[in-house]
């Protein structure tokens, strides 16, 4: 199994949903796949109505206070069948694409995570982590920051609030066992022809 496919995340399930449901006989405008959000603390738990590897995703976004402009989005999610995570953190455009990310709190520091593309909205790191990485993040106190450097050298950290993150957390992964558990979906009958 290509780790492309799992790194994909939630907004390609989403995508390629709302694809197959405009592809379907068209008899009324489909509704886009609209996944169900609980929040705790700083965190969103996505869990959307589709069959996926994970189908569930805690998710934080940060924007500038004037503009509103997104300068830091993270995504975790719990892949049940390889018990591993993966991660998408989304930053803006301008930055030293060989630096890469570094995540790191009080107490931990990872290795150099590598920017997987970039297009308009930003530029992407998409990879599987370790559990061991949620495990230090969760015991960071009450952020965690994200490290990146601009095209002119300099460094900034972005932060990412730890508040809730151990019960967002342990929602999402419980959740992503459930979904994997469950038979997948049968398609409906076809209508009877009317007589």
């Amino acid at each position: 199994m290509k780790i492309s496919s799992l790194l994909s995340g939630l907004a390609l399930t989403a995508l390629l949903a709302d694809s197959a449901a405009a592809q379907a006989p068209a008899a009324a405008p489909p509704a886009p796949v609209q996944p169900e959000i609980k929040t705790i603390g700083d965190w969103a738990v996505r869990c959307y109505p589709v069959q996926s590897q994970s189908p569930c995703d805690m998710f934080q976004q940060q924007n500038e206070k004037d503009s509103q402009q997104r300068i830091l989005a993270i995504s975790l999610a719990y892949i049940p069948h390889l018990d591993r995570h993966a991660i998408q953190v989304v930053v803006p455009l301008g930055i030293a694409i060989p630096k890469g990310i570094i995540l790191h709190t009080s107490s931990f520091t990872s290795q150099t995570l590598p920017y997987r593309r970039c297009d308009r909205g930003g530029c992407y790191v998409e990879t599987l982590i370790d559990n061991s990485v949620v495990d230090q993040i969760s015991r960071g106190g009450d952020s965690a920051m994200v490290k990146i450097t601009a095209d002119d050298g300099k460094s900034y950290d972005l932060k990412i609030s730890l508040n809730g993150f151990s019960g967002a957390h342990d929602s999402m992964a419980e959740q992503a066992r459930q979904k994997a558990k469950a038979p997948p979906a049968q398609p409906a009958a076809p209508a009877a022809p009317a007589k």
